[in-house]
């Protein structure tokens, strides 16, 4: 923007002093043409008393080397009867008899320069002729040097504009980039962040709007977290109850793994009152996805094996990082294998495979079930056929577009459904 305001003004600036410095520069020469023809006639008018007076050659020579004109040799009288020429003289006959003709002041127009030619009655000699010369350097003297100097005048009035436009348009850009700024710390979670109240009217504006809605979003997001926290509080006291319900439950593998769900849901529960009440903090250790995978597949495979569904797992063999904490990662993973035992029946097959490439993790989740008739209605925030909330896809898109990744639902090899979660590696 500063470089635009630069640029306009430059073009702006320059095109009006054209405007004025062309037509300034042709009265420049102009005025110095006329002032040279006006000393020419000064010269040739000089003569005048001394003809009507006299006609006698040595009284014109001697009135002749008196004007400046004439000690210059650029002076000339033309004298009919007796015809005759005193002084030097710069035209033809021609250009004399048409002189004569004309009976009015006139230019001759010569290689060298202009002569000025003043006729004159007399009684005793007819039309005399006064020729005064006035060479190319007289006609334009002074010319150029006013010429440059208006062309300093206008470079020094361009080279101000730019320099006025350039120290706006750096206000208006510093504005700008605090704003980027504070944009760019915001949307990296920073809710604490403000921007000076300064530059050009319409900025300042944009920034009291913009600590305003800052101010706005952080209540906002702490009244939410309370709500969030207060109500995954009030779980607690239903869990406890269930817990002691399982422990009347007695001993075996069923009642083991009632028990430990429910201690996971009380874990998830504290997870979550924690995170709320922490607030939005970005996890810079991330997670190993092929470790999260073993150790969700450790809990899913109980329940597989009740419901005697084959299952597979490829790819969970190598480390694979990625930005995403482990709790969200294994969040997602949790809803895509919930879909599988929720929407496809018992004894249907399923595989979960890690593929590792350069810069992406894909996570792939895909069983043997009916499929999803609606992928694109799958993926939006609420959307279920299933009756359930319709949160399950969605939780996993946001974790991997969290990573700069995607997610990707389409038919798989087992002719059901395939999830593809795509993860950017660390």
């Amino acid at each position: 923007m500063r470089r635009s305001l630069v640029l306009v003004a430059l073009a702006a600036t320059s095109m009006v002093a054209l405007a004025f410095l062309i037509p300034l520069a042709l009265v420049v020469k102009n005025a110095a043409y006329e002032r040279a023809l006006g000393e020419a006639e000064k010269q040739a008018n000089a003569l005048i008393p001394v003809l009507v007076i006299s006609q006698k050659p040595t009284d014109i020579r001697q009135a002749m080397r008196t004007t400046q004109y004439g000690a210059q040799q650029r002076l000339a009288v033309h004298i009919a009867v007796p015809a005759g020429t005193y002084g030097t003289s710069h035209i033809t006959g021609a250009n004399l008899e048409e002189a004569r003709n004309l009976a009015r002041a006139s230019t001759v127009e010569r290689p060298d320069g202009i002569s000025y030619l003043q006729p004159l009655a007399t009684s005793a000699s007819g039309v005399a002729i006064i020729e005064a010369f006035v060479p190319h350097e007289q006609l334009t003297r002074g010319v150029i040097g006013t010429w440059w100097l208006l062309a300093g005048v206008a470079v020094g009035l361009v080279a101000g504009s730019v320099f006025v436009a350039d120290r706006l348009g750096a206000r208006a850009v510093k504005a700008t980039r605090r704003l980027a700024e504070g944009a760019r710390r915001m949307g990296q979670g920073d809710l604490t962040v403000r921007v000076p109240v300064k530059g050009p009217p319409e900025l300042a504006e944009v920034g009291k709007a913009f600590n305003a809605m800052a101010e706005r979003v952080r209540h906002l997001l702490a009244a939410e977290r309370e709500v969030v926290a207060d109500l995954s509080h009030r779980l607690r006291t239903p869990l406890t109850a269930l817990l002691l319900d399982a422990d009347t439950l007695g001993r075996g593998p069923g009642a083991d793994r009632v028990r430990e769900a429910v201690q996971g849901l009380e874990r998830e529960v504290d997870e979550i009152i924690k995170a709320a009440r922490s607030g939005l903090q970005p996890d810079d250790t991330g997670a190993d996805a092929a470790s999260v995978v073993r150790d969700r597949l450790v809990f899913w495979s109980a329940l597989a094996d009740d419901q005697e569904r084959p299952w597979t797992i490829r790819g969970a063999d190598r480390p694979a990082h990625v930005p995403l904490a482990r709790t969200d990662l294994a969040a997602a993973l949790d809803a895509l294998l919930g879909n599988v035992f929720r929407y496809t029946p018992e004894g249907t097959r399923f595989a979960v495979t890690l593929v590792h490439q350069a810069d992406l993790v894909a996570l792939v989740v895909e069983d043997a079930g009916p499929g999803i008739a609606d992928t694109e209605q799958a993926v939006r925030r609420g959307a279920s056929g299933g009756g359930s909330t319709g949160l399950g896809l969605d939780i996993a898109r946001r974790a991997a577009e969290s990573t700069g990744g995607s997610l990707h639902v389409d038919r798989g090899p087992l002719g059901g459904a395939r999830v593809q979660l795509r993860l950017r590696r660390l």
